[in-house]
């Protein structure tokens, strides 16, 4: 395994503009995605009143999202692979702004449905094609990092979510939240203009084209060596996603829910108050498994994270003062949160660069397929139980993704991509 040099200079000193240009264009687009994604855990409560849902539909509506968000970020994975990485990540930034957009003419389930079925397919198609842009355009030394910064405009994205239905409820009902959400279109704008494709990429296209490889991207994934990582790459994810989204898609459900109906009771004004101040610990978390993952390595930093959210969250759980949710909310973000970081690399270390991006997008995507039964099962088991108590089921997706790193996943910090 070829190892970065060393350097006396400071990291950031030894970033290049287009390093930090694709670093913004692929974190913009994060952020926006998970503010336009979040929106309607933001809204859940207020939808199901109007629309009449019940908590196991709400959490349904949820579902669908991330399935229709592992099949898009299989889609995209693959125009990645074949068009570029920032044509790729323009085109899933537009997708899930406009039916995000769309959502707010929503009168029945059934067209809330079908808008947020089409919205997960650009959901899960920028986090591949920003994935790849950030892993082939930054140095193997600084990649953990970057990544950690990309994951954390996550915790941004949510945070902005929950001020954006703060203010915006209260003027114009959760129809107008929804219709904030064409934004992000702005965006995509802005990457068309000036974000270069990685040199690793160009080169790869070059290659290929001379050679006329026509073998098909997706059949490279389960054939010879690669074929394991595809297995663990997907394992790793389902258990990771399914303890996110089953206990952050009804946090702020959990929240806003009267306490006789088991949640924490708090206003909206407090429940924003509450998630920002979440998501702040959420966007340390991200940062630090980045660096960590650069200096102690990608193994151990990811059995920390794991271990230390399986422990936090059924604490979560059980604490329905709105003083010790408060308290305890940042660390479930930091650790509950942070790991996502290393996906990104992780992934592109195990992978070729001919289908690096595919098989980001498989593994990450596939993951977040099987995890999207996490929020029906959830809102399933808080009907009988309550919201907090169904929070404690997730902890054991953390500690099976936490044995899984340590006993399958190779150590990669360090490796030069080809």
């Amino acid at each position: 395994m070829a190892q970065a040099q060393v350097s006396n200079k400071p990291w950031y000193k030894e970033v290049t503009q287009n390093q930090w240009r694709a670093l913004i264009a692929a974190g913009s687009g994060w952020a926006l995605d998970a503010m336009d994604v979040m929106l309607y855990s933001m809204v859940l409560v207020q939808v199901m009143q109007e629309l009449q849902m019940d908590k196991t539909v709400g959490g349904f509506l949820a579902t669908l999202t991330l399935l229709s968000s592992a099949f898009g970020g299989l889609l995209f994975g693959m125009v990645a692979d074949r068009y570029g990485r920032t044509k790729s990540l323009m085109i899933s930034i537009i997708v899930y702004s406009l039916f995000t957009f769309l959502c707010g003419f929503s009168q029945t389930v059934t067209q809330l449905a079908v808008f947020r079925l089409l919205l997960g397919l650009g959901m899960g198609g920028e986090w591949v094609a920003g994935a790849a842009l950030i892993t082939e355009t930054w140095d193997a030394k600084h990649r953990g990092k970057a990544m950690g910064l990309v994951q954390s405009a996550w915790a941004i994205g949510y945070a902005l979510a929950a001020i954006v239905a703060g203010l915006v409820i209260p003027l114009w009902g959760w129809r107008g939240v929804f219709f904030f959400g064409i934004v992000p279109a702005l965006v995509a704008i802005w990457i068309r203009k000036g974000t270069k494709e990685p040199e690793i990429w160009e080169k790869m296209k070059q290659d290929a084209t001379q050679k006329q490889k026509s073998k098909p991207k997706l059949v490279e994934l389960f054939s010879g060596k690669v074929l394991r990582w595809t297995i663990l790459g997907a394992a790793l994810s389902v258990c990771a996603q399914f303890g996110y989204w089953g206990l952050f898609t009804w946090i702020p459900s959990y929240l806003g829910t009267p306490v006789e109906q088991g949640g924490a009771g708090l206003d909206i004004m407090k429940s924003t108050t509450w998630i920002v101040i979440m998501q702040t610990g959420a966007w340390f978390g991200y940062v630090s498994f980045g660096f960590l993952a650069d200096k102690i390595g990608r193994k151990k930093t990811f059995i920390l994270f794991f271990a230390l959210a399986a422990l936090l969250v059924p604490f979560y759980g059980m604490s329905s003062d709105a003083t010790r949710l408060l308290i305890l909310g940042p660390f479930v973000a930091f650790f509950g949160s942070g790991y996502f970081s290393g996906f990104g690399a992780v992934l592109a270390e195990l992978f070729p660069t001919e289908i690096r991006a595919t098989g980001q997008g498989f593994c990450y995507n596939f993951g977040r397929g099987i995890a999207a039964t996490a929020p029906t099962l959830v809102g399933f088991m808080a009907t009988g139980m309550g919201l907090g108590a169904a929070f404690g089921f997730l902890a054991i997706a953390f500690a099976l993704a936490a044995v899984l790193v340590l006993l399958f996943l190779p150590e990669t910090m360090g490796k030069q991509l080809n």
